[in-house]
């Protein structure tokens, strides 16, 4: 822990965290996958590579430095829900990938902990939309939950109800995120971390 908190750490982890909630406000949908309602971003990229760096506490970390940043530069549409699942969807990706690799670091490992994540970002997705974000939208927005299934059967005819939108919309949702947001990783964090090594060891 000691080793964690150095003021090298603390620094990039203030770095990471600003970085990943100024994209956090850049949001796109993925109507081909699930409604407009359901945006995503890339915020989880720098994350990511910095808990790649420092491990899985820095990652948890930065996720709660991301939400409060976030919160103070846009403030809350969700009455704190809708960002409180981000934290935790966030967290369910990064920690086990950065676990995977801070025990195998090597580009399979890098690969092994992304696909880890990815699913079990998903089934946090679904767990939350299903038990905590559909229902509170409905009770707190009046958003009647048969509109809900209207927009998600709109995509998929398959849709019939609360548990299959979740499953078929807002799994696929989160596992096309954490590809992309995987695949991002993958492409640039060699150069990143290589760069702040060489940063350390300038005297």
């Amino acid at each position: 822990m000691k080793k964690l908190f150095n003021t090298k750490n603390l620094v990039l982890m203030a770095v990471f965290a600003a970085l990943a909630a100024v994209l956090m406000l850049f949001e796109f949908p993925l109507p081909f996958i699930a409604p407009s309602f359901y945006e995503i971003d890339l915020s989880e990229i720098p994350i990511l590579i910095g808990s790649f760096i420092m491990g899985p506490v820095s990652g948890v970390i930065m996720e709660a430095i991301k939400i409060i940043l976030k919160l103070c530069i846009k403030g809350t549409t969700t009455a704190y829900v809708g960002d409180f699942a981000n934290f935790c969807i966030g967290i369910c990706f990064v920690v086990p990938t950065s676990i995977i690799y801070q025990k195998i670091k090597t580009k399979k490992g890098a690969i092994t902990g992304m696909l880890l994540g990815t699913v079990i970002m998903a089934v946090a997705g679904v767990v939350l939309n299903y038990f905590v974000m559909i229902p509170f939208y409905v009770k707190a927005f009046g958003m009647p939950l048969d509109k809900i299934i209207e927009a998600g059967k709109a995509i998929n005819p398959l849709i019939s109800n609360k548990l299959n939108f979740t499953i078929l919309c807002v799994a696929p949702f989160n596992l096309v995120k954490g590809v992309i947001d995987g695949f991002v990783t993958f492409l640039v964090y060699k150069k990143i971390s290589t760069f702040i090594k060489g940063i350390g060891n300038k005297k």
